[in-house]
Formats: structure tokens, sequence, C-alpha cells
């Protein structure tokens, strides 16, 4: 099978740690929101090659009562700005603002998130697409879907490292930051990195 038919040109990114900074005490405020450098002009990159890019993301500081709806899509709409100014954008924002005792089923490392990415965009399955985040309930909800799982090394990425990623994650493919993925995925075969 030729390689361009097993890589789904779709990858899913976590939004803290990834897109940008992470905080241990949550993103309340659009104020908090403070993009990783590199972060915008990697999904910009992503687009003009044929990329769709959405993100799933936790938002459990809504369920905790941290901050409410309003404020997320002020948080969204600031990302949505930033990586506009960089040419960038996203094909869908998926998140889940349910608290870890709610009982829901897409708070990650479920899938659920990512079943909403896969109905938005009509796909029957998500086989062959990336799953991007800096923890190991990211890798694991995108392994439920058939993802290929990435882990970056910003936001909580070396911490979860440093404790040690479980089979069948321990041979995940681990990048510097999503800028650093984004230069392998588009200036080697996907073939050899990927597969």
């Amino acid at each position: 099978m030729d390689v361009m038919e097993r890589i789904l040109k779709l990858v899913i990114l976590d939004r803290d740690g990834v897109i940008n900074q992470d905080s241990d005490d949550y993103i309340k405020s659009p104020d908090e929101w403070v993009p990783i450098d590199g972060s915008a002009e990697a999904i910009a990159r992503l687009n003009a090659s044929g990329y769709k890019v959405v993100v799933a993301t936790n938002q459990s500081g809504i369920g905790r009562g941290y901050y409410d709806p309003k404020t997320l899509t002020m948080i969204h709409l600031k990302m949505i700005n930033h990586l506009a100014e960089h040419k960038a954008r996203l094909d869908g924002i998926f998140f889940c603002p349910h608290a870890p005792d709610d009982g829901c089923d897409c708070r990650k490392p479920l899938p659920g998130l990512l079943d909403q990415v896969m109905a938005h965009l009509e796909l029957p399955s998500l086989d062959g697409a990336l799953m991007v985040g800096d923890s190991l309930r990211d890798l694991q909800a995108g392994v439920a879907r058939q993802c290929v799982p990435v882990l970056v090394k910003t936001g909580k990425g070396e911490r979860t490292l440093a404790k040690g990623l479980p089979a069948p994650f321990d041979d995940a493919l681990v990048f510097d930051s999503l800028a650093d993925l984004v230069d392998h995925l588009l200036l080697n075969d996907p073939e050899e990195v990927f597969f």
C-alpha cells in the first residue's frame, strides 16, 4: 500500500503544553494563554501541506469551577487570533469540560473527544492520524482510535518521560516540540518516521 494511503492527513493536538504553555494551576483566563514559540508556525506549515489540524483538550477547570465556558471561549478566541496572525488555522476545537469524577466518556484517556473529531470531519476512522500530546493520557486516547501516538517534550512532556512510558507506549515517537515534529513530518519520508 502506498504510504500516502496509510497516513491520514490529520493531526490532533492536545492544547496546553503543545500549542501553549501549560500550568499546574490551569489556564484560567486569556492572559494566561501564552503560546509556545514556533507552535503557530508549525500549524501553518501543516495547513499549507494539506493537513487538517484539530485540538482535543481536557478542560476540567470548568467542572472544577475554576473558570466558565464563556472564559474558555475567550481563551480559544485568543488562540485562534494568534494562529491567524501566523496564517494558521484549526479545523475544530473539541474539549471535555468535565471533572475527573463526572463519569463522562470524553475526558482523555477515554477516546470520546476523538469520536467527536471523527464525526465532525465525517471520517470512517482515525487510523493513521497523529495524536500529539505531552501526557500519557493523550497517547492512550489516540491509540484507542488507531492514531499514531506522538509525545512532545514541551509542557508536561519531560515529566511524562521521566515517569517512564509503559508498554505499548514505551516506543512512542518523541519530539522536542510541535515544531520539531512538523520538521520531521514534512522533511522526511513519513513511512520512515511513523511506521
